[in-house]
């Protein structure tokens, strides 16, 4: 699947329309709960945008249905640019595996805006678990099948999948809790009602506090933030690669001066070093990109991920 670059060549009317724009507030829809990693990037760069833009950036959390909720509704909001939705790329490369009626195609009702930060997977359990490291947890897994039990942000969710690769790479099982948001999901962890977690970095403050333990990172490279911690490529899991890409959408149609001005000063407010070190400090690593590259991006996870969805049978809940 190829990602729309929805833009429009406006007609003359919007294009005088879009050399206006901003002309008031914009909200930015982030289609999970509050807490978790896309609410926190989004309330990063929005307010060095809201500065940019000369005008309110209103951030609005719609979570529910694994972003779907939130997503729809920027899919259907009026393309002027005034609508945008924050999301982890799991919205075009993911749902439309797993959800087969959506109310609208995430590939061509949506168009990518900007990403913002690459998201690596941090494994996590807690700091009284008797496994103390990535052997000790698959060692324990084998020892009891499908008893064991581990949390993600929502069914099909990015985590979600790093915990079907996992045990499909060990051949082991585990029992999947689906939560509504990465906020929930770690508070569980930490309460004792799951048993590990892949995490989108929100667990680092309770890892440096002595709650949690860090185990490995789902990437193909080391987490700048933890650059001691081994990937699970290193540590015999060839090709683990669970990084997610968020970033910003806005409905198709949007008129293509708004998206590339966005663009533009998205990519200059990542460039910052307080926004950069703001990123870094929640585990994410900023990723500056075009539209063109983030649409491509989202095309190859779709390819890549369909097939280990097809493979573990994840529906929709």
């Amino acid at each position: 699947m190829a990602i729309a670059l929805a833009f429009a060549t406006a007609p003359l009317a919007q294009a005088q329309q879009a050399q206006n724009w901003p002309a008031k507030p914009v909200t930015v829809v982030v289609n999970f709960a509050a807490g978790g990693a896309a609410d926190q990037l989004a309330r990063i760069v929005g307010a060095p945008l809201q500065d940019a833009l000369g005008q309110p950036v209103v951030i609005d959390n719609k979570g529910g249905a694994g972003g779907n909720l939130g997503g729809e509704f920027v899919a259907k909001a009026k393309p002027d640019g005034y609508t945008l939705l924050m999301s982890s790329g799991g919205m075009v490369s993911i749902n439309p595996h797993i959800y087969p009626k959506l109310p609208f195609d995430p590939g061509k009702d949506l168009a990518p805006v900007a990403a913002v930060a690459r998201v690596p997977f941090y494994l996590v359990v807690r700091a009284d678990s008797p496994v103390k490291d990535f052997k000790g947890l698959v060692a324990d897994l084998k020892a009891h099948p499908g008893k064991r039990s581990f949390a993600s942000p929502g069914n099909g969710s990015s985590p979600h999948l790093a915990g079907e690769m996992l045990t499909s790479q060990t051949g082991t099982s585990a029992i999947h809790v689906p939560y509504r948001g990465a906020a929930p999901a770690l508070t569980d962890l930490i309460g004792g009602q799951v048993d590990f977690l892949f995490d989108p970095g929100i667990s680092l403050q309770y890892v440096k506090s002595g709650k949690l333990r860090m185990l490995a990172v789902a990437s193909l490279r080391r987490a700048p933030l933890v650059p001691d911690v081994p990937t699970l490529d290193e540590l015999g899991l060839k090709g683990f690669d669970a990084d997610a890409v968020f970033g910003f959408y806005a409905p198709a149609g949007t008129p293509r001066p708004v998206g590339e001005r966005l663009n533009a000063e998205i990519n200059r407010i990542l460039a910052q070093p307080a926004v950069k070190e703001r990123i870094v400090a929640i585990g994410n690593v900023p990723l500056p990109m075009t539209p063109a590259e983030f649409g491509h991006k989202g095309g190859e996870d779709f390819r890549r991920l369909g097939a280990l969805i097809r493979e573990r049978g994840i529906k929709a809940d």
